[in-house]
């Protein structure tokens, strides 16, 4: 039911709401992947995982460059790291104990509980994988669980077909069009906006876990049950 203030005029529910403290750098330890702080001693693995020479396509969503050689990589990985509005993130599969992908806490609110997931990057062998969707499910379980955010956010170009197909594979839901958002590259961003809710993660969570369980893959490590068919119930597309 709608509800209606003394002017007869509809408003949205009431919320007993406290504003939360910003997140502060921690390690995050799942059972395939561990998400820890970036740091200098990243920099040969990011470099290595990313920055190769058929590794150019990784990079054209993002505003920057591949850097050109490892002390480009430590002079990024310094920028990344300082204190500022964003926290990022090295991608480290416990299998090989080798940063292979990045990921940033970016737009962060305290104030209303918001947070976004961005600047997610990923090697070829980190793609697609167990690890990838774990490192996901810690990044918003920290938020969602331990900080008490109530949104998480997703966003992108949308002419990134395989970042969209993610966004609705992990269960964020579509939320429409930002026309001319940005300029990057020397050309226009349509951004996409898609997003969690402290109300969908308590149905989502469950879904990551089941996925993840170990019993959900065979000796070869092939899925049995998709996640996409797990999160198709809360109705992410757009």
């Amino acid at each position: 039911m709608t509800r209606v203030n003394e002017h007869g005029q509809p408003v949205g529910e009431p919320v007993d709401w406290t504003p939360l403290p910003r997140p502060a750098p921690v390690r995050l330890t799942g059972r395939y992947v561990a998400v820890e702080p970036v740091g200098e001693q990243h920099a040969a693995d990011l470099l290595d995982a990313l920055c190769g020479p058929d590794d150019a396509a990784l990079w054209t969503y993002r505003a920057d460059d591949p850097p050109a050689d490892l002390a480009a990589m430590r002079d990024r990985i310094t920028a990344w790291a300082a204190p500022g509005d964003d926290l990022t993130f090295a991608l480290v599969p416990t299998t090989t104990g080798r940063a292979a992908g990045m990921a940033s806490y970016h737009r962060i609110d305290p104030a209303h509980g918001s947070i976004e997931i961005a600047a997610v990057l990923l090697s070829r062998a980190l793609q697609r994988t167990r690890e990838a969707t774990e490192a996901v499910l810690l990044l918003a379980a920290h938020a969602l669980d331990d900080l008490g955010y109530r949104r998480l956010e997703w966003k992108l170009d949308s002419h990134n077909a395989p970042s969209a197909a993610a966004a609705r594979r992990l269960g964020f839901r579509y939320e429409g069009r930002f026309r001319n958002a940005m300029v990057y590259r020397g050309r226009n961003r349509d951004t996409d906006w898609f997003a969690i809710t402290d109300d969908d993660w308590r149905s989502l969570r469950p879904a990551y876990d089941a996925w993840l369980d170990p019993a959900n893959f065979d000796a070869d490590g092939r899925q049995r049950t998709r996640l996409s068919d797990l999160t198709a119930f809360h109705g992410s597309g757009g």
